[in-house]
């Protein structure tokens, strides 16, 4: 059975808009922390200007960690990174895809009986694109999950 073109695998989902954003934002804070340093009153220690560079390094690793989250659908299954963790999933394991209205990103009901979010695919970025998205993925589930679940069988 082959995948439909408009799914063509490898695939990867990812909130687009918010690396857009996030990207310049990391590097704007890096640079501004940096020139507060620099212009500080000259009764600030060596070390309070080391802070405030570091401090700028933090955000900014907050920032891209936000700006982390995808999801890519390959052969052998799914890999969702979240913010903190990755998780790999073969095809098997994924027993449904949701994203019901008010859902801040799709969820992954998995065949353990536990859920996993899949933050890489959220209406943040424009509903109507994670709903095809998150279609795409539960055809992509329903055809490989099947196909998975009878090879065991």
């Amino acid at each position: 059975m082959s995948t439909p073109a408009a799914t063509a695998l490898p695939v990867t989902w990812a909130p687009r808009r918010n690396r857009a954003v996030l990207y310049p934002l990391c590097a704007v804070l890096v640079v501004l922390f940096s020139v507060l340093a620099v212009a500080l009153p000259e009764s600030w220690q060596f070390n309070d200007r080391a802070m405030m560079v570091c401090s700028g390094l933090l955000f900014a690793a907050v920032a891209l960690m936000l700006a982390r989250p995808k999801v890519v659908a390959d052969e052998a299954g799914l890999t969702v990174v979240n913010f903190v963790r990755s998780r790999r999933l073969s095809w098997a394991e994924v027993v449904r895809v949701n994203l019901r209205a008010g859902d801040p990103w799709v969820v992954l009901d998995l065949a353990d009986g536990t859920a996993l979010a899949a933050v890489g695919i959220q209406p943040g970025g424009g509903r109507a694109q994670a709903v095809a998205a998150a279609r795409a993925l539960r055809d992509l589930v329903e055809q490989h999950g099947t196909a998975a679940r009878e090879q065991r069988a």
